[in-house]
């Protein structure tokens, strides 16, 4: 079901007004809760939590275990600030319908099992599962077991306006007049679509790590137990269950650091490590190589074996996730030479070897310990050569780094008792080229990739890689909503997922401005990252040179400078509108990350143009709007990080993540370039995907657009999303014209995903003349790869010969589901080269 964020369509009342005077925050808040209130009454049967003539109370079941505790005082904290006065915690043993009031509880407690009948919902043996019903002027919440209620607690704080990052994000607690919950007749009961849902903190050199040892935790220097309940209790209000931990040389391991174990204990946190850290072992700072030796299980496999027992000795709790298998110390290929055929043997004894540890330590058969074993890199073709992995091991499936997921489960795979489940990025360092500093991955390639991962079959374990979680909140917020419930944002409600987050974050006033403004950051970062600006790549590192894109195509060049430019001014526009109260907020959720993508593609921009012009009073101006937009860049960081939030965030952000030479003020010399300095008139005749004359598909098969995904907008794909393959090709028509006879070229650009077999094919064809096939996938990080994920697309490219002017038929066909055609255009076969495809 959708989420359902409370919303109202009063885009109209937002620009009605100039507020030439800025109201006082408090009148802001007044108002907006009033049109908030009318649009909680006009649902039916609203529930007042509190009544003014009687005590404000939330019962807690007696007895409840600490963490049920602290989610009932966080609650009660909540409704304090949303009410407008006191409100206690009791303990309760059973329900009293004399004394209204929030009851919370397990399902096979005392508590529950006192509630009326009809009320008492059979959950206590379902994983995470709450409800939430009503009696009466009563709330009752029920969980299956402890993280089920404590996710019904936060569920009902957040149908109530509560942000899950109020702390993380410093989103506001606001008064609200009446507080009233709208719920159906039955009530909710939810429960969650994966059963591992959770976040890798990573590459957390710049960021997360220098802010925990010298800002949040100096006590420490690290990433401690303090920093961790502050990212376990995010993990909680968000419904998720389990962290890998930051595992860089920056910091120190996690289970080295006192209180860290003790803390993910107590928040019921599964802990589990990264594809190259087995057996929960962080080998970048745990492994001595002058006290153990080499880490090759070739030559030293007794001291290898010994380190990793000692860790399954220290974590007997039952919120552990075992990483199977071994790679290299860090990110690399395990170590030793050997065959193809000798690494599978070899991996084979590893997983043997620490079942039997497993097992040895904990004391139960090894099919009971979670285990999962990740296909990263090189590890994929081991399994793809033979690899045996037993079948109760959930095998987890990766992403290439840049969002686009190598394999799935099909065959026998789907039949495996461990299932699968996907490691998918939201942030990467590494080839071709780092993106730490924003996050822009565009929800409705997150929505696309998660879905199909879900409907093959990957539905027990989710991880996202966040990098420093912060500037990923949206992203991270998305992908676990969808981890919780893969149903809850449907394929027409990507973008109203993004305004309903909006109107909880800011107000109903500031989201219908908010959210096109996302959308639209999104998008321009799906053509193109900010930190690929530089059009330069790392690992090699190489050196930045001008923008690709041109003056043909109606001038894209300039067209995307306007829009970034645009976007910013859009940015800075709502700043000035919204209460004081949000504006934290709204700079480190919305402000920063748009004005810094803006303020980089100006650089790099206006940099590009200086180089192209002979004149050299423009060329000096030019590169002086380049330097200033860059001084910006610094200026905003130093804001975020000494003055924001009280200078809560110092050591938090930096966008000269590895110093990489895209964050370095470009100068591409003197020299113009041969383009011409006017813009070269006309642009290709681009068509909308969703503009098909005809559509076929086999069996149960149909073609749909995602809006949301894609440069064009919305992208079309075979759905339901399930791998098939075809014999009779599923095929789109378009009617195309054209004004005089000639030679032109069909440009199709894809999103570059991925098929198990490599063998993603789309046939293009005109009029009568024969279809020719093009394959879209590579192997590796080819060159080829690394341009389609830098500029999210694979281009097919047709010559056809057009003897007369006027329409024409294009057809499009597919072998294989999985592929997503993004844009389409026609244009002369001599047009000069361009980037961007129109939307």
């Amino acid at each position: 079901m959708e989420r359902g964020y409370p919303t109202t369509d009063i885009t109209y009342l937002f620009r009605m007004h100039t507020f030439d005077v800025l109201w006082p925050a408090r009148r802001w808040q007044t108002l907006c809760l009033l049109l908030f209130s009318v649009t909680v009454r006009a649902q039916t049967g609203p529930l007042p939590l509190f009544k003014a003539d009687r005590p404000a109370v939330v019962y807690l079941e007696a007895g409840a275990d600490s963490l049920l505790e602290w989610a009932a005082a966080d609650l009660a904290g909540d409704l304090e600030t949303l009410a407008g006065r006191e409100v206690d915690v009791v303990a309760a043993t059973t329900f009293d319908p004399e004394k209204p009031g929030i009851y919370i509880g397990l399902g096979a407690g005392a508590l529950v099992q006192s509630f009326p009948e009809k009320h008492r919902i059979n959950l206590p043996t379902e994983w995470e599962a709450f409800s939430i019903r009503r009696t009466g002027s009563s709330l009752l919440i029920t969980g299956g077991d402890l993280r089920g209620t404590v996710y019904g607690v936060f569920d009902l704080a957040e149908r109530l306006g509560v942000s899950p990052w109020k702390w993380w994000a410093d989103v506001p607690v606001l008064p609200r007049e009446p507080l009233e919950l709208d719920l159906p007749e039955a009530g909710i009961t939810e429960s969650p679509s994966v059963r591992y849902r959770g976040i890798f903190l990573n590459d957390e050199d710049w960021g997360l790590q220098p802010w925990a040892a010298k800002t949040f935790e100096p006590e420490v220097g690290d990433i401690g137990p303090k920093t961790y309940e502050k990212i376990f209790q995010l993990l909680l209000r968000l419904k998720a269950n389990t962290i890998w931990p930051a595992m860089h040389p920056s910091t120190r391991a996690f289970f080295t650091v006192p209180g860290n174990r003790e803390m993910a204990e107590r928040y019921h946190i599964f802990v589990g490590s990264s594809h190259a850290e087995p057996m929960l072992r962080n080998n970048v700072d745990e492994w001595d190589h002058d006290r153990c030796g080499d880490y090759n299980f070739q030559t030293n496999a007794d001291t290898i074996l010994n380190y990793w027992r000692q860790r399954v000795t220290e974590t007997q709790a039952d919120n552990y996730l075992y990483t199977v298998g071994m790679r290299g110390i860090h990110d690399s290929g395990m170590e030793g030479d050997a065959t193809l055929e000798e690494r599978v043997a070899l991996l084979e004894t590893i997983i043997t070897e620490q079942r039997s540890m497993l097992e040895e330590e904990k004391g139960v058969p090894a099919d009971e310990v979670p285990q999962v074993f990740v296909t990263y890199k090189e590890v994929l073709d081991l399994y793809d050569a033979g690899l045996d992995v037993p079948e109760d091991i959930t095998l987890m499936w990766t992403d290439d780094n840049y969002g686009y997921i190598r394999r799935l489960s099909e065959g026998t795979d789907r039949e495996r008792s461990g299932g699968s489940g996907v490691y998918y990025h939201l942030s990467y360092w590494g080839r071709p080229h780092d993106y730490l500093w924003l996050s822009t991955t565009q929800p409705g390639l997150i929505w696309y990739e998660m879905q199909r991962a879900y409907a093959n079959g990957a539905r027990d374990i989710w991880i996202a890689n966040v990098g420093d979680i912060k500037p990923a909140e949206y992203n991270m917020e998305f992908f676990l909503d969808l981890a919780w419930d893969v149903e809850a944002i449907g394929r027409e409600g990507i973008d109203r997922h993004l305004t309903e987050w909006a109107s909880r974050e800011f107000g109903v006033f500031a989201a219908p401005e908010i959210a096109p403004l996302l959308r639209e950051y999104y998008l321009l970062a799906m053509l193109r990252k900010p930190e690929y600006m530089g059009w330069s790549q790392t690992e090699p590192t190489t050196a930045t040179r001008p923008a690709a894109f041109t003056t043909a195509n109606d001038n894209e060049f300039q067209r995307r400078i306007d829009a970034y430019r645009e976007l910013y001014a859009r940015s800075r526009a709502i700043a000035a509108l919204l209460p004081v109260a949000r504006r934290d907020a709204y700079f480190e959720l919305v402000d920063y990350p748009v004005r810094g993508a803006s303020l980089l593609n100006q650089v790099y921009g206006y940099a590009t143009l200086a180089a192209r012009t002979a004149d050299p009073d423009r060329r000096d101006s030019l590169r002086r709007a380049a330097s200033n937009a860059y001084g910006e860049i610094g200026v905003l960081t130093n804001y975020y990080n000494d003055v924001l939030a009280g200078s809560k965030w110092n050591n938090m952000m930096d966008y000269r993540s590895r110093g990489l030479p895209v964050f370095d003020l470009p100068d591409f010399g003197d020299a113009a370039t041969a383009e011409p300095s006017e813009p070269i008139p006309g642009a290709p005749q681009t068509i909308p995907v969703a503009a098909y004359t005809t559509a076929e598909a086999t069996d149960s098969f149909r073609w749909q657009t995602i809006p949301g995904l894609g440069y064009g907008g919305e992208a079309l794909t075979l759905f339901p999303l399930d791998i098939a393959r075809f014999t009779d090709r599923p095929s789109v028509d378009y009617t195309f014209e054209v004004d005089e006879p000639g030679t032109y070229t069909i440009e199709v650009r894809c999103l570059p995903t991925h098929a198990n077999d490599f063998g993603h094919e789309l046939a293009v064809a005109v009029n009568d003349q024969p279809a020719t096939d093009y394959p879209l996938n590579t192997r590796g990080r080819s060159e080829a790869w690394k341009e389609g994920v830098l500029g999210n697309h694979v281009e097919v490219t047709h010559s056809v010969s057009l003897d007369e002017a006027g329409p024409h038929t294009l057809r499009l066909s597919v072998n294989q589901t999985g592929i997503v055609i993004d844009q389409i255009a026609v244009y002369p076969a001599d047009y000069p080269e361009f980037y961007e495809l129109r939307r």
